[in-house]
């Protein structure tokens, strides 16, 4: 059978990973290999029901029922770090679709690139721990990254068949999340369900906090410097409750150019594993009559302190972006934990901005300490009731 095109995926059993398969069965895409954190049942049944010839599972007390579903084939198993890694680099692959979650994705990215594999990519901690590592070595393999994310996604569309040199800014729009219009005080008590009750979204548990603090905006603020050659002061970010204009391109002239959809990740994720064709996809089409209005309006950056810590982040440069998106890593999973209260995540990724000192950032070892760093920082201060 002659295939469209052969991919592996990083994260196959996530959001992105599910819908990115829906896509694989309807325009016959070979996927050739499937990795996931720990959801190994899933991940044996993706494997055996698309004939992957690679699995990887990151959790390693997960390998021995990997290696048991697929005794007696001849199916590679692979496990950890250096799992995803191989699944990042098979000769196979024509593309590398990264959707895992957190700053594992980044070192696999790495791989892919020195490998000379164009890399979908959905994992934001990829360029915002690692902006300039990345894509100076994407630019010397002359790999091309592909935006995943919905805002990004519509940037890059939205820049075809125009000349870069004529954008005065992109407008990054964002849902502004369950909390929209709600003060800090409103936000003391919050529980862990409201700050899971995305009103437009389904996604994973940690990238669903990460919007309702805005951090997710503050991390697709810095990713679209990297991945646009941006400077902070041209990305204007605009709340767009609806989630049907996914982000747009201010040209000289002051034309916006915009991209408009229904909320389904699954156009996204499509157009950046089949670039440059655009082919049915598995969602509804928009109706903007069934809408009726589209609001707008403008984040809060006094509430949210992630965003904002995000944008200083990114302003001061060298580590600070790394350390920012270590410690919310490490503040959401707290959170998650009942450790800390939901408005405590926003404190303590801006006292890093505040507190920790900054460094340049040179390669890969640069990026996993000074992460580290930040992480223990967090902890740090939450053993020591800095905050509750």
């Amino acid at each position: 059978m002659e295939y469209l095109k052969t991919i592996s995926i990083l994260g196959s059993t996530g959001s992105i990973g599910t819908q990115a398969l829906e896509i694989a069965k309807k325009h016959n895409i070979r996927v050739i290999g499937v990795a996931a954190k720990s959801n190994v049942d899933l991940l044996i049944k993706q494997a055996k029901e698309f004939e992957c010839r690679y699995v990887c599972i990151y959790d390693e007390d997960k390998l021995d029922t990997l290696k048991a579903a697929f005794e007696g084939t001849d199916v590679k198993i692979y496990s950890g770090m250096n799992g995803l890694c191989m699944m990042a680099v098979l000769n196979e692959a024509d593309i590398i679709l990264n959707s895992v979650v957190g700053m594992v994705g980044l070192q696999p990215t790495l791989f892919a690139i020195e490998a000379g594999k164009d890399i979908a990519l959905a994992n934001k901690e990829t360029l915002v721990a690692g902006g300039q590592i990345v894509t100076e070595a994407a630019k010397r393999k002359g790999v091309t990254i592909y935006p995943v994310d919905s805002e990004h996604s519509a940037i890059f569309q939205c820049l075809q068949g125009n000349d870069r040199k004529q954008l005065s800014k992109i407008i990054l729009t964002a849902s502004g999340g369950p909390f929209y219009k709600k003060t800090k005080d409103e936000l003391r008590e919050v529980s862990i369900e409201q700050a899971l009750n995305h009103p437009n979204w389904a996604m994973g548990k940690k990238i669903t906090i990460d919007s309702a603090t805005l951090m997710n905006k503050g991390l697709e603020f810095i990713e679209a410097i990297w991945l646009f050659d941006l400077k902070p002061e041209q990305i204007e970010i605009i709340v767009q409750r609806e989630s049907v204009i996914h982000s747009a391109v201010e040209y000289n002239d002051h034309s916006v150019i915009a991209q408009m959809g229904v909320p389904d990740m699954k156009i996204p994720i499509q157009y950046a594993l089949l670039y440059p064709e655009r082919v049915d996809c598995p969602t509804k089409p928009l109706s903007l009559a069934d809408y009726g209005t589209l609001s707008f309006g403008k984040p809060d950056f006094d509430t949210f302190d992630c965003l904002s810590a995000c944008i200083k982040a990114i302003t001061m440069g060298g580590a600070m972006p790394a350390m920012v998106n270590g410690a919310n890593e490490e503040a959401v999973a707290q959170f998650l934990a009942g450790n800390i209260s939901f408005l405590s995540i926003g404190e303590l990724v801006m006292s890093v901005t505040n507190e920790m000192e900054n460094c340049p950032i040179n390669n890969l070892d640069d990026v996993l300490r000074v992460d580290k760093a930040a992480r223990e920082f967090v902890k740090n201060k939450i053993s020591q009731n800095v905050v509750r």
